[in-house]
């Protein structure tokens, strides 16, 4: 029994578990050690580091059980700036004192079972300093579970709440325990941060946390021992680690790493006394920001008498910018700002009475109090603008700048709600849009971090938008909507609807605009309640009565929602029930550019989108860019976590040709979060207006009158509204709205007849001119404060890690112009008069602009500042200073300027990292250390970089050449940039270009050094020093320049301003003409009479070898049989390129198996089908050699048709890039070899001839006919260009440029010779385009001495491709300099990745070297296939939209483009255009619409029918057709135009006119009106045309069969008729005149003929809506049944003797119901189509019964 009762006493105590809660005994002081070091740099050593560190020791006794004592004595802190860990700590001692003066007072704090509480000092304590005290305190925090030693909790501490996982370890042996703690920084309930400069930054909440570019954790480690009182704390230490990464790099970071201990020395046992003064209660562990937020962290500033060191800065920088250009004025700028920012009313007062009278102070001034943003300085501004204390341009940027960038609070929304009521914002516009704008924006900062926004701050915008509402007044509303916009808060929705007609039914009477604009407000709100936004806009976005553009813009802003899958679905599904093939297309493109997004915020609206695009047809897809479109421009790395997306918003219209919403929007996304950096959209309506003549009064006309009248005849028939032409602007940056303009047609007609008119009605133009002829002189200087993003989190040492970005820039310009006019104007003068004078110009001009822009990782407190800093700076400066003299009459100028004589920086960049260390107590002693010492790069051996650059250039010798395989050509471009790559050593090269005729030469000046040798990340490449500077020198000539002279002469005294650069020379008299002596001079002056000379010596021997081989040829064709030669020609033309060449990215196969003139480049002919090929790679191409030596064995292709199936595979189904290119002079000639075309001679003679021979048959010909004849043997020249330099001794040097042209010959050509006139020099370019035939056309640039050295050559030649019309443009380069070389290099880099992100498939082919071909083949108007051929690469892709329809038949043979009856070059462009017009036919029954919609139709007899009509308000033209009496296989028509009315009609087998009742006669033709418009009416071949372009009808042809309407481009969706509404709407293609789209053409053709009164004209036909006479079931109730729209029925009296069966809607009602339908209505209006059926409308009358003297006919009206 004893035995089990002394077991039990030791399980007892040995499973007793000590009290581990952390304690300090009453009566007892704790002694510890402290040390806190914080260091920031890159995780790699030799690099530069800057921290701090804290040592000092902490004193803790305990005042009760909860409170104790904290007193740090003896602190010491230390600097850190150098090479870690080479360089020692640096002891300062003044901020020591500074630090200590606040650290060494009296601390008290809550503490029990391991939690800090509450945290006393005494008053006025900094708030750096109790953070410090925090971060001590922040050891000694631990929360322990006695029941866990594992276990994990969201645990308090200085960063805030977040995620801590603990491991308990005792150690019972020795009554000790080791508690482990480590803190994730990324999962934090409520983390301490602070963001500055981020409104407008939105973060992805639904991105993964892994992927932020800050990262942190904290492991603590406690050593505790078990006393009487608990566990007691001997040490604790703590490790806390934020690592950076600007571009998602694994090992491209920043690090941010901090350190504590604390260590216990001693315990005494003295009690703590209750501190006898009084201790302010400065809250919980929990960190507090302190003025670090005033200070900046690029420089430290103290703060005290900040008004004296305001008016020392603007002192020096007045002082510097009247010298030069001050380097250093953007940090000064920003030291402005940060003294602004502590600023009281009063001292702004003073200093604004101080500067208000000095402009350049002033300016700098006032921009600094702009940028400051608090709510002083922004009440200071309102004040300033109230009471007009400064200038209306002031009053503007600051409202645009101050009021977006100013702290948004209660007190200064107020002052804005009262500013924009004040008079002086209400009487100028432009003001009073900034300010409500600006005011909308104050809003939504305001209420962006609450959950809810108070009424009364939006109260001022619903005012606005009632009282614009209640006016109807269109600008208010425009101004009230865009505000609200800004603003982006849910309560205001309600008031939006109210401008929605959908939703207000008042609203039916607003502009389009205001819809749009109303669509627009609901993006913001939809960021707070997206559900509401969408249910909103999709009724919008299904309702096919509103604008198509009002639809389109809805569609913008539910994308912008980010909508889920059954959203997105709902729209496609509308999509195949849509009818406006804008919309459809607009929603497609938008759709489809949705799909490709690699963005993660958008992956959930991506993928719904690749769904829903499946159920629409991808027609859509192929619709012309007359459709509405969206376009996506940009990229997004996902590796990198950023990218930027461009987005263009083509909204096109019906009623215009050109898009009536044109929005452009780029929004940055970096880090998970995304930026819209700025928006722009183009509004317009009416603009097609402008362009035609405005002033022919058409409603003073008959026609006008007539056109009313007869509208009352078409049933519902409404003109369409009027258009006021208009432009409307706005930009948007960072989401916000700034400003917006509108253009609209007063504008411009006052600013043309402020132009036109006499100046004395515009003053402000006459006081402008005078000021010009008055001179400019003066000063400009613009500093802004262009970024500012600060994100700051606390560290657990106590200090605040920030990182920020500041941005400045500076716009300087100092001008000196003295203007004089000749002859003077007079004092009531015309403004165009300018253009007749001769302006003299004296000009002194420098401007500037400076860039700084800093981003800084460290420390930021108000004492000191420790960290890294990256410094990019840009300036550019291009000083002016010349005379000029313009002569618009004479068409001439001349420009002078003084030559260089010292060396000028044009631009430099410099970026640079320092370590840098700045304390309060030395300012002038910074410590920066650069980041990349000067000797890391060189740790590196030399010997390294050799042995790789001797491997490098053996491995070289086994490759192929550079020119022959592209892998090269994706290496980089020299082994001096591999090496420099591998090495990171520092890099420097000078490029310069020298002109030594100017005396002048440019040099661009690079040095590079990074720590990309350390590891090749991003990071690691921007670290270092990188400066780019562009220079210009002087160059040292043997006679001194005076001037250098520019002088442009234009029109036919060109040719004299080249003549008077001739040297005075003695002549021989000859019998020479003087017209032969300027050829000669100029010949002479040119120098290419040497040019000329060695090509015409090398055309004619090309010529005569081209002679003999064509002898030789026609020899072996007489000796040789038909077999074998065919066997020869078959085996010569064969390739080895397709069988040899490895798919890359194949994507299309053509699927047409029957095409018979597919010839690939490895194919036989059909005769040769026995023979077989063998050939290698290095016998067809002996430049590729070095290819062998990557292949085990030379390649060999070998095709036999007999027996390769893999082949005859290959020819049933080839690739596009397989066919080969036929031009169609080739086939011209070898259909017809005895037809050649004018002025060209071609070499070849029969069909089997190849296609290289061709080619160069041609390229002789084209050499010996147009490249050998200079121009100005027969030309003036058009244009001189002469740069010269003017020197002491008198000698020429200088350059000079001479333009010849010949437009107007059957071969248009263009000559460019550039000639180094200097006596010694030879150098020139010769450049030359021309138009061969037809077919063909060609161009060469040749450049060198007398132009022999370098050629391009490029030619364009029209033909066939796999049986289709096709162009082929082929660029070759003989020789060009290396640099071009290199750059093509590069740029065979860049082409393979370019095309696999547009989608083309690629293939590696070895096609000839020195050459590029595209090919570009019609397969429809609206689509064709490319190939692209460089030098070892194909790149194709088949159906590409064109964005214009070509009007050429794809299926068109070569042989019925004959010259010189279709001409490419000049029709094609031509032929374009045209085809932008609108045409409509009528042909026997078949009718041909705007639209391009075709139909047949029977026209009833006797009843004319509007065939075309303009429907606009003006009323311009009317043309109607009806059956001819002669015969119903003939038509004739009626024209109403202005006060015209033309019959033309089918007579005798002729073709009559009668013109206002009188008949004309063809001889009398043509005939031309006195009217105020155009009109011309004329015979054309077997019928006549009528010509009113200004009345919209470009050309009007008829024969009496056929009718031809072609309409102005400004008509579009202004007609309506049968020929429709030219808007490109092939869906409601029979729209009636009610709008209602009838449901057959017969029922729409019967919708437009005008009914006549029975017994006065010949048409018996009139519209009556129709009855079904037997019972209907409808619905399982009998109901009777009534049609929608009435048909056509014969009159009263009258019997149909033919009908025409059509679809007609019907509404049914029951059956007993007494409602009664008037059968005189028009229509049934707003009655649902119940159901559909069939009914005979009539067509042909017998009217035996008719009786007209009881007939009362009733207007339909």
């Amino acid at each position: 029994m004893r035995r089990i009762i002394l077991a039990l006493v030791f399980t007892f105590v040995g499973s007793q578990k000590y009290d581990v809660e952390p304690g300090f005994s009453n009566g007892k002081t704790y002694i510890y050690s402290y040390e806190g070091l914080i260091l920031h740099g890159l995780h790699n050593r030799g690099l530069a580091k800057a921290g701090l560190r804290l040592t000092c020791k902490v004193e803790i006794g305990g005042l009760s059980q909860n409170y104790h004592i904290l007193k740090i004595r003896s602190p010491q802190l230390e600097e850190y700036n150098g090479i870690w860990p080479r360089d020692p700590f640096t002891r300062s001692s003044k901020l020591t004192q500074t630090i200590a003066s606040c650290l060494t007072q009296l601390f008290k704090f809550e503490y029990n079972t391991g939690w800090v509480g509450n945290i006393y000092a005494p008053e006025n304590t900094p708030v750096m300093c109790i953070n410090l005290v925090r971060g001590i305190l922040n050891l000694l925090q631990i929360t322990i579970k006695k029941s866990q030693n594992v276990y994990d909790l969201q645990e308090a501490g200085i960063g805030g709440i977040c995620h801590t996982r603990y491991i308990i370890q005792e150690d019972r042996k020795s009554n000790r325990v080791t508690v482990s703690k480590t803190k994730d920084l990324n999962n934090c309930q409520d983390k301490v941060v602070k963001n500055i400069g981020m409104a407008y930054i939105r973060p992805c909440a639904t991105c993964p946390q892994k992927e932020k570019i800050i990262k942190g954790t904290a492991a603590f480690t406690y050593k505790m021992k078990y006393t009487d009182a608990g566990a007691l704390i001997t040490q604790a230490m703590s490790q806390q680690v934020y690592q950076i990464s600007p571009f998602n790099e694994p090992v491209g970071v920043a690090v941010m790493e901090a350190r504590q201990e604390l260590t216990l020395n001693d315990i005494r046992s003295s009690e703590a006394s209750t501190p006898e003064i009084q201790l302010q209660n400065y809250g919980s562990l929990r960190y507090h920001f302190a003025k670090e937020l005033l200070q900046m962290p690029i420089h430290l500033i103290k703060m005290t008498n900040p008004e004296s060191r305001i008016v020392e800065i603007l002192q020096q920088l007045i002082q510097h910018n009247q010298q030069e250009f001050n380097k250093e004025a953007p940090a000064k700028f920003l030291e402005l700002i940060q003294l602004c920012r502590v600023m009281t009313p009063k001292n702004l007062e003073s200093l604004w009475k101080q500067f208000a009278n000095k402009p350049q102070y002033r300016q700098w001034l006032l921009s600094a109090i702009c940028a400051a943003g608090t709510t002083e300085t922004f009440m200071f501004l309102t004040q300033k603008i109230r009471n007009e204390n400064i200038s209306y341009l002031e009053s503007a940027l600051t409202i645009a700048l101050a009021f977006h960038l100013s702290k948004a609070d209660d007190h200064s929304l107020q002052t804005v709600a009262d500013l924009v009521t004040s008079f002086r914002i209400q009487r100028v516009p432009m003001l009073r849009k900034l300010a409500y704008l600006a005011y909308g924006s104050m809003v939504n900062r305001y209420c962006s971090v609450s959950s809810s926004c108070p009424n009364k701050i939006l109260q001022p915008l619903h005012d606005v938008a009632a009282a614009a509402t209640s006016k109807n007044h269109e600008d208010d509303m425009v101004l009230a909507l865009k505000a609200i916009g800004n603003a982006g808060e849910p309560a205001s929705i309600k008031h939006i609807l109210k401008f929605l007609p959908i939703f207000s039914p008042a609203a039916k009477a607003f502009p389009v605009r205001i819809y749009i604009d109303a669509v627009l407000a609901l993006r913001k709100i939809a960021r707070k309640n997206p559900a509401k936004v969408q249910e909103i806009l999709l009724q919008i976005f299904v309702d096919q009565s509103l604008a198509p553009t009002v639809r389109m813009m809805a569609c913008v802003v539910i994308f912008e929602t980010k909508p889920d899958l059954p959203l997105v679905t709902t729209m496609a599904n509308a999509l195949l029930k849509e009818s406006n093939l804008q919309v459809a297309s607009f929603t497609y493109s938008h759709m489809k550019a949705l799909t490709i997004s690699r963005i993660p915020q958008l992956y959930n609206l991506s993928a719904a989108c690749n769904i829903a695009i499946k159920l629409l047809s991808p027609k859509l897809d192929r619709l012309s860019y007359r459709y509405s479109k969206v376009i996506h421009v940009g990229g997004y790395y996902l590796e990198h976590r950023a990218g930027a997306i461009g987005r263009v918003y083509l909204m096109n219209s019906p009623s215009s040709m050109l898009p009536s919403v044109i929005m452009m929007k780029l929004r940055g996304y970096y880090a998970n979060t995304a930026t819209d950096f700025v928006e722009v959209a183009l509004q317009s309506q009416g603009l097609t207006d402008l362009v035609r003549k405005q002033n022919i009064p058409f409603a003073e006309y008959d026609t006008y009158k007539k056109l009313k009248a007869l509208g009352k005849m078409l049933l519902g028939w409404k003109e369409l509204p009027p258009e006021n032409p208009l432009v409307s602007v706005y930009i948007k940056v960072f989401g916000h709205e700034l400003t917006f303009a509108d253009v609209n047609k007063e504008l411009i007609q006052q600013t043309v007849r402020a132009l036109t008119e006499s100046s004395d009605r515009h003053m402000s133009m006459k006081k402008m001119i005078n000021q010009i002829q008055g001179g400019i002189a003066g000063q400009w200087t613009l500093p802004i404060l262009a970024g500012e993003v600060r994100h700051i989190i606390p560290t657990c040492v106590g200090l605040p890690l920030e990182l920020s970005l500041y941005s400045t820039g500076l716009i300087h310009a100092a001008a000196n112009v003295d203007v004089k006019l000749s002859p003077s104007l007079s004092g009531n003068f015309k403004p165009l008069q300018l253009f007749e004078t001769s302006v003299q110009l004296r000009a002194d001009i420098n401007p500037s602009i400076y860039t700084h822009t800093v981003a800084m990782m460290g420390i930021n407190t108000q004492y000191f500042q420790s960290g890294l800093e990256f410094h990019a700076k840009f300036h550019a400066n291009i000083p002016l200073k010349f005379d000029a003299r313009i002569n618009m009459n004479d068409k001439s100028l001349k420009f002078e300027t003084i030559p260089c004589h010292q060396e000028t920086e044009l631009m430099i960049a410099r970026t640079t990292v320092y370590a840098i260390s700045r304390n309060v107590e030395e300012i002038t002693s910074e410590k920066r250390s650069l980041v990349l010492p000067e000797e890391a790069a060189s740790d590196v051996s030399d010997q390294h970089f050799k042995s790789q650059e001797k491997t490098l250039r053996n491995s070289a010798m086994t490759q192929r050449t550079a020119s022959d395989i592209m892998s090269e050509k994706y290496s980089f471009g020299s082994e001096e940039e591999f090496h420099q790559r591998a090495g990171g050593s520092s890099h420097a090269r000078v490029f310069c270009s020298k002109l030594p005729s100017l005396g002048c030469q440019t040099c661009l000046k690079l040095q590079l050094q990074d720590a990309a040798f350390l590891r090749d990340t991003y990071l690691h490449r921007l670290v270092g020093q990188h400066e780019v500077k562009l220079v210009l020198k002087p160059v040292r000539t043997d006679a001194v320049i005076d001037k250098i002279q520019l002088e442009i002469q234009a029109g036919s005294r060109a040719a004299s301003k080249i003549i008077q650069l001739v040297s005075p020379e003695s002549e021989k008299d000859d019998d020479s003409t003087p017209d032969d002596m300027v050829q000669i001079k100029l010949k002479k002056i040119l120098g290419i009479e040497s040019v000329f000379k060695a090509a015409n010596r090398s055309a004619h021997q090309h010529l005569k070898k081209q002679s003999t081989n064509k002898d030789k040829t026609k020899i072996a064709e007489i000796r040789t049989d038909p077999a074998a030669k065919d066997q020869s020609s078959s085996s010569s033309s064969s390739s080895s390129s397709s069988s040899s060449s490895s798919s890359v990215g194949d994507k299309y196969r053509n699927k047409d198996t029957k095409d018979k003139t597919w010839q690939p480049e490895g194919s036989s002919s059909p005769d040769s089908s026995k023979s077989r090929r063998c050939s290698s790679s290095e016998e067809d191409h002996p430049g590729n050699k070095e290819q062998q030596g990557k292949r085990d064995k030379p390649v060999r292709s070998c095709s036999s048709s007999s027996s390769d199936s893999q082949y005859s595979k290959q020819q049933a189904d080839p690739e596009i890039y397989q066919y080969r290119f036929r031009s169609a002079h080739r086939e011209q000639l070898l259909q017809d070899p005895r037809k050649k075309v004018p002025s060209i001679s071609s070499s070849s003679s029969s069909s089997s001839s190849s296609s290289s021979s061709s080619e160069s048959s041609d390229e002789g010909s084209y050499r010996a006919n147009a490249q050998l004849k200079f121009l100005g043997d027969s030309k003036p020249p058009v244009l001189a260009v002469i740069l010269r330099a003017i020197r002491k001794d008198r000698k020429l040097a200088g350059f000079q440029l001479v333009l010849y042209t010949d437009l107007h010959s059957t071969r248009p050509r263009v000559q460019i010779f550039v000639s180094n006139f200097t006596k010694s020099s030879r150098w020139k370019v010769c450049a030359e385009a021309s138009i061969v035939n037809s077919y063909k056309a060609a161009a060469y640039l040749k450049w060198g001495e007398d132009c022999q050295d370098y050629r391009i050559a490029g030619k364009v030649v029209t033909g066939q491709f796999a049986d289709y019309p096709a162009t082929q443009i082929k660029l070759e380069w003989p020789k060009v300099p290396s640099r071009v070389k290199i750059a093509a290099k590069w740029f065979y880099t860049v082409v393979p990745g370019v095309a696999y992100m547009l989608g083309l498939s690629q293939r590696e082919q070895n096609n000839p070297s020195r050459q590029a071909t595209v090919v570009v083949t019609l397969t429809s108007p609206r689509t064709c296939d490319a190939v692209l051929k460089l030098p070892g690469l194909t790149i194709y892709d088949r159906a590409i939209s064109l964005p214009l329809p070509v009007p050429l038949d794809p299926h068109i043979s070569t042989s019925a483009l004959q010259y010189p009856a279709w001409n490419f070059f000049t029709k094609i462009p031509s032929s374009v255009i045209e085809n932008l017009k609108g045409h409509c036919s009528v042909s026997q029954n078949t009718i041909t619409t705007f639209n391009e919609v075709e139909f047949n139709y029977s026209m009833p007899a006797n009843c004319y029918h509007v065939l075309a009509q303009d429907c606009s308000p003006e009323l311009k033209f009317l043309v109607m057709m009806k059956k001819a009496e002669e015969s119903t296989d003939l038509k004739a028509i009626n024209i109403k135009l202005a006060s015209h009315e033309i019959d033309m009609y089918p007579s005798n087998g002729l073709i009559q006119l009668m013109i206002n009742g009188v008949q004309t006669q063809a001889e009398n033709l043509p005939y031309t009106s006195n009217s105020d418009a155009y009109l011309l009416i004329s015979s054309e071949k077997e019928g006549l045309s009528v010509k009113a372009p200004e009345y919209g009808i470009d050309k009007l042809y008829y024969d009496g069969h056929t009718l031809k309407i072609q309409v102005s481009f400004w008509m579009a969706g202004k007609t309506c008729g049968i020929c429709g509404k030219y808007d490109g709407e092939s869906k409601q293609k029979y729209q009636m005149p009610s709008g209602y789209v009838a449901k057959d053409a017969v029922s729409f053709a019967h919708s437009w003929i005008l009914s006549e009164e029975p017994c006065a004209g010949a048409c018996k036909l009139q519209r009556t809506l129709i009855k079904i006479e037997k019972p209907v079931g409808f619905e399982k109730v009998a109901s009777k049944c009534y049609s929608v729209e009435p048909i056509l029925r014969c009159v009263k009296g009258c019997s149909a003797t033919r009908t025409a069966p059509v679809f007609v809607g019907f509404h049914c009602v029951p059956a007993d119901s007494t409602a009664s339908f008037d059968e005189e209505q028009i229509r049934l209006d707003q009655k649902s189509e119940d159901l559909e059926n069939t009914a005979d409308a009539h067509t042909m009358c017998s009217c035996k019964q008719l009786q007209c003297t009881a007939w009362h006919y009733i207007s339909q009206g």
